[in-house]
């Protein structure tokens, strides 16, 4: 096993390292080679990241986190029962704890009547043992004596239900009768020891991606810490002296930050845990300084911003050789950059809103979803509502919406400015590279926001 095989299969980790397949540009090269260079395809860009990010992601190993604090974990090992569960006999209603041999036959018309004798309710505690010819009333969950083998609920008995009286002593209160109307027969509404699981039982497999019911589960066996998978930590870093803080006021030139926020739930979403977030203009000092702190605390860090061709490409001018700057052939999201930086993974992605969205479904998303051992998600087919047309040389990411009878439509245009198009979008369509026109009907492969 080699050592990238180890590490995916989690049973080594020595550290973020990048692999061979990996070729940084030549020393002040970066700029000229996204200029002049070829566009990579997409798939091309998507292995090389996957090659690059695989090793340094998949080993997390594992923690141990409160069972309040693992929802949307992903189970570890295998849990199972400490004990048997139910623990003890307990009662399935508000009733009366009865020998069935004792209402045998009762019915309406000929009513078992029988003293009773105790009060059970739900608690600690070991009842008496109930004397043949008695019953004692029981409430839901409360333990079932020994000497009674069935519960009658009240509502099969002339009490009609606990309190119904307004007398000093209702019909069916301690120290009075009960009338059964109906007979019972041994076992009946009796929750019985390891009905539910025995101890030692599986109640949960390794790699469950934890919902309610499995919380649920895993307390009502006494669990209160489970062993979940660690979770990937990334670092957000959004750039541009142009981005202003949602909420703020912004002047003429600048632009809401929809990045920082966007991209820190789309790897919250895929399983990781956001450890840093930060935004900077374009001065390369503050940016270095930012990632230097991303990189001590983070095993990925993605950048949106300063990747393409103008001026002011603050990534570009910042990043060492470590990072390869290239154009991708996709649309949107072309310029892409991808390598390792104080020896963390990073991603840079362009600043455009929907071009950081796109970019991080394509190519961090599925990565980062395995490493945290999510569900991999299926390849899926649609047909489209109408023509599409597209530049033969880009493989193009169109936004989409489902509608009625599985088929889907494009929602917006092709600027990558248009944000709010985003929000109506569950799928993006892909329109391959080479293809330059989709006919109405036609199956389409879609990925699902």
């Amino acid at each position: 096993m080699t050592a990238e095989q180890a590490a995916w299969t989690g049973e080594a980790r020595s550290g973020p390292t990048a692999p061979p397949t990996v070729v940084p540009p030549a020393p002040g090269a970066r700029h000229q080679q996204a200029a002049g260079a070829r566009r990579v395809s997409v798939e091309q860009h998507r292995r090389e990241v996957e090659a690059l990010l695989r090793p340094a992601l998949a080993a997390r190993g594992v923690e141990r986190v409160a069972l309040v604090d693992a929802l949307d974990r992903v189970l570890a090992a295998d849990l199972s029962a400490p004990v048997d569960q139910p623990a003890f006999r307990s009662s399935q209603m508000d009733g009366y704890a009865v020998r069935s041999a004792d209402v045998d036959g009762a019915s309406g018309a000929s009513p078992v009547v029988l003293p009773v004798v105790a009060e059970i309710p739900a608690g600690p505690g070991t009842p008496a043992v109930l004397a043949p010819g008695t019953a004692a009333r029981i409430m839901t969950g409360a333990v079932v004596p020994e000497g009674s083998d069935a519960v009658v609920p009240v509502e099969d008995t002339d009490a009609e239900r606990f309190g119904a009286h307004t007398t000093e002593t209702p019909r069916g209160a301690v120290g009075t009768d009960v009338g059964v109307l109906a007979s019972r027969g041994p076992g009946e509404f009796v929750r019985d020891v390891g009905t539910d699981v025995r101890g030692g039982d599986r109640v949960l497999a390794a790699g469950t991606l934890l919902g309610p019911q499995h919380l649920a589960a895993a307390a009502s066996c006494g669990v209160g810490v489970l062993e979940v998978r660690a979770r990937v930590r990334v670092a957000v870093v959004s750039t541009g002296t142009e981005v202003v803080e949602p909420g703020e006021a912004a002047a003429t030139g600048q632009v809401y930050d929809a990045n920082l926020p966007g991209l820190v739930a789309a790897a919250r979403r895929a399983g990781a845990d956001v450890v840093l977030t930060g935004r900077t203009g374009d001065d390369p000092r503050e940016l270095a300084a930012l990632l230097a702190r991303a990189a001590e605390v983070a095993d990925l860090v993605l950048t949106s911003g300063g990747v393409s061709q103008g001026a002011y490409e603050v990534v570009k001018d910042t990043l060492g050789d470590g990072v390869t700057f290239r154009s991708v052939a996709m649309q949107p999201g072309g310029p892409q950059g991808f390598g390792t930086h104080h020896g963390t993974p990073i991603l840079t992605f362009p600043g455009n809103p929907v071009s950081a969205q796109v970019s991080f479904a394509v190519f961090a998303r599925p990565v980062l979803e395995r490493a945290a051992g999510l569900p991999d998600r299926e390849d899926e087919t649609r047909t489209v509502t109408a023509a599409i047309d597209s530049p033969a040389a880009k493989q193009q990411m169109l936004r989409g919406r489902t509608v009625p009878g599985g088929a889907v439509e494009v929602v917006g245009g092709a600027g990558s400015h248009l944000v709010a198009t985003m929000a109506a979008a569950d799928v993006l369509i892909e329109v391959p590279e080479g293809v330059v026109r989709v006919e109405e009907g036609e199956s389409v492969r879609v990925v699902r926001l």
